[in-house]
Formats: C-alpha cells, sequence, structure tokens
C-alpha cells in the first residue's frame, strides 16, 4: 500500500538539498511528506542502498528505509476467553482412577 510517491526531475543541487532535508527530518524523528503528512520514524531503521547500471549510459541509486512500528510489533494479549478456560481446568482437582 503506497502512502506517497512522488517522481520529478531536479537539478543535482535540488538532489543534493532534498536529500539533506530528508535526513534533518530522519534525525528529529518525523518525515514529512505530501500538503500536510508525517510519518514517525523508529530508533533503530533498516537500511539498503543499491546501485545499478541499467543501460550503457543509464544508472539508478535506490535508497530504501524500513522500519517496524514498535506498538505494532508488541505481541497481542491473550484472548479473555482462553485465559479463563485455563484458570478454570487449573483450580479443577486432580482425579484418579481409582475414584
Amino acid at each position: 500500500m503506497d502512502i506517497y510517491e512522488d517522481e520529478r526531475t531536479v537539478s543535482r543541487a535540488d538532489l543534493a538539498a532534498w536529500l539533506r532535508q530528508v535526513a534533518n527530518q530522519l534525525e528529529t524523528g518525523q518525515i514529512f511528506y505530501g500538503a500536510a503528512g508525517t510519518l514517525a520514524v523508529a530508533d533503530q531503521v533498516n537500511c539498503e542502498l543499491e546501485i545499478e547500471q541499467e543501460g550503457k549510459d543509464e544508472y539508478s541509486v535506490e535508497i530504501e528505509f524500513s522500519w517496524t512500528n514498535p506498538k505494532a510489533a508488541a505481541p497481542a494479549a491473550e484472548p479473555v476467553a482462553e485465559k479463563a478456560a485455563e484458570e478454570d481446568s487449573a483450580d479443577e482437582e486432580p482425579t484418579t482412577a481409582a475414584e
């Protein structure tokens, strides 16, 4: 699911300025995009740099950052019904074959 995508041709100087701006935003922990969108960045980030030669005179550089939202990665709470069933079975006295 794409949140935001932008593609344009810019000068090398403008690209460098934009990368500096993104780097400054990463330091603050928020990436700003689009009209008013922001994205919180985790403290630990996986990063990937890919450089390809796509033709005789054509190159591409891809920089990718990814992370997991710490709140989303927290283990889910145990369902109440399962927990209650476990407690009920623990309260029962063990039976023997003689009974």
